[in-house]
């Protein structure tokens, strides 16, 4: 069969549309953003963090977070009115649970650099699920939580166009060891699902390079 010009463009853009879904969009973590409890790698494009980090001692608690809600916190990011009336939850990266040991801690999960649009399903569902999982497992050992974002289209939401992921992820490590214990990959869709993959792929997926 004859390739002509027209076929080649059209062969060549959905390969390029192939490739931006496997790889991730590129972004860049522009300021790291450390609270004690958690650090936020945030991008000023997005108005949100790629990931977050932090380490996961028995977590849990007793915290009355009644009065707590998202807000600024100093810098350029999402507001509630980005969220008013939209099919998205406001989604915590550094589980607010986890703190809850620690109200002030517990307090500084509200701010909007560990803020992301996750679906009602996922936040919800099986990402909450995990994360009283992860949890459970912290009371016997020292966790490392990585817990980020990856952005295949070029989805926004709200007056501030802040970026809306196409999957959520969790990367948790025995804190002692540096041994990987999950690799959990979520669509940020309605479908509650998730897949546990290898470390190395999911960084092919990324779009951008983790810190130490």
């Amino acid at each position: 069969m004859r390739i002509t010009l027209f076929m080649k463009k059209h062969l060549a853009l959905a390969f390029l549309i192939c490739c931006s879904f496997a790889l991730g969009q590129t972004f860049k973590t522009d300021t790291i953003i450390d609270v004690g409890a958690y650090k936020s790698y945030f991008n000023y494009q997005l108005k949100e963090p790629l990931y977050v980090t932090y380490t996961l001692y028995k977590g849990g608690g007793d915290c009355d977070r009644k009065g707590f809600s998202f807000k600024k916190c100093g810098i350029i990011s999402a507001s509630g009115s980005d969220y008013a009336g939209s099919p998205y939850d406001k989604g915590h990266l550094a589980n607010a649970e986890d703190f809850a040991n620690d109200c002030e801690a517990d307090e500084k999960t509200f701010c909007y650099y560990n803020c992301v649009p996750q679906t009602k399903k996922l936040n919800r569902g099986i990402w909450k699920k995990w994360e009283t999982s992860i949890r459970d497992e912290s009371q016997s050992k020292p966790l490392f939580i990585i817990a980020g974002n990856i952005y295949s289209t070029n989805k926004t939401l709200g007056k501030n166009n802040i970026g809306v992921p196409d999957y959520c992820y969790k990367i948790v490590l025995d804190s002692n060891t540096k041994e990987v214990m999950h690799c959990l990959l979520f669509p940020n869709d309605n479908s509650n699902s998730f897949t546990e993959i290898p470390l190395d792929e999911l960084k092919t997926k990324l779009g951008y390079d983790l810190m130490p």
